[in-house]
């Protein structure tokens, strides 16, 4: 298992609950590769649809995320290095939006990801770290990974922190987006990933090592992922 740094000190000084927001970690070694898998841990997904010159149409979801039926996303082996172990995700486009095969070009915006209300009294910087590496991406097709803040009380109003990964390299990448929650209360978080693409083309990225967590540590000690599950539990 990949060994991940945090530190102890701020882990152990100051609550989770301080911060307002709930850790989470996953490394995808306890998912069978059966349907299911990443709806049982809070995985959902959400479409958009765009016409080929990028104005939205329609949306649908959230749902639970589907695994290994061959949309939207997959648990796979054998495509890490030693700090992903054996399993990993793979994250693409919605294929059975039927906007895919009826000619229009439109563009299926697929998203994966964990969601959380921020509550009252929420502050600080927390982190959405994980690791990529390219997958079968092609033609016009693109990647993201995101933290989306979304109001309630101003019509859904998104705002949106991404990383393109649409050229992410084929080795794998650490990579580490940072929000900051204070005076949010009330509205919606969510982390994950997206793909973009149209007419079937190829949109596999692999990901792994997911974490959310406070920001701003300073690591004093290694411990594997399930030692920082410990601490926030």
């Amino acid at each position: 298992m990949k060994t991940l740094v945090i530190a102890l000190f701020i882990a152990l000084l100051i609550p989770v609950a301080g911060f307002g927001q709930t850790f989470y970690a996953t490394d995808f070694e306890g998912y069978a590769m059966v349907d299911g898998q990443l709806a049982a841990d809070g995985w959902l997904v959400y479409g958009n649809i765009f016409d080929p010159a990028g104005n939205y149409l329609w949306g649908h979801g959230p749902w639970a995320a589907p695994n290994n039926i061959g949309n939207w996303c997959d648990i796979v082996q054998m495509e890490g290095g030693p700090a992903q172990d054996l399993q990993q995700l793979v994250m693409y486009s919605d294929y059975a939006n039927g906007d895919h095969g009826n000619g229009s070009g439109n563009l299926i915006e697929s998203n994966l990801f964990q969601e959380q209300p921020i509550p009252a009294g929420a502050s600080g910087l927390w982190s959405f770290t994980f690791d990529a590496k390219m997958g079968n991406l092609g033609g016009n097709s693109t990647a993201a990974a995101f933290i989306k803040i979304l109001d309630p009380n101003a019509g859904w109003s998104t705002t949106l922190y991404d990383i393109d990964m649409t050229n992410t390299p084929a080795t794998w990448t650490d990579y580490t987006i940072t929000v900051d929650v204070t005076g949010l209360d009330g509205q919606i978080l969510q982390f994950g990933f997206m793909s973009t693409c149209a007419n079937y083309e190829p949109s596999g990225v692999f990901y792994d090592n997911v974490v959310f967590s406070p920001d701003g540590t300073v690591a004093t000690d290694e411990i594997t992922l399930d030692g920082i599950k410990a601490l926030y539990r």
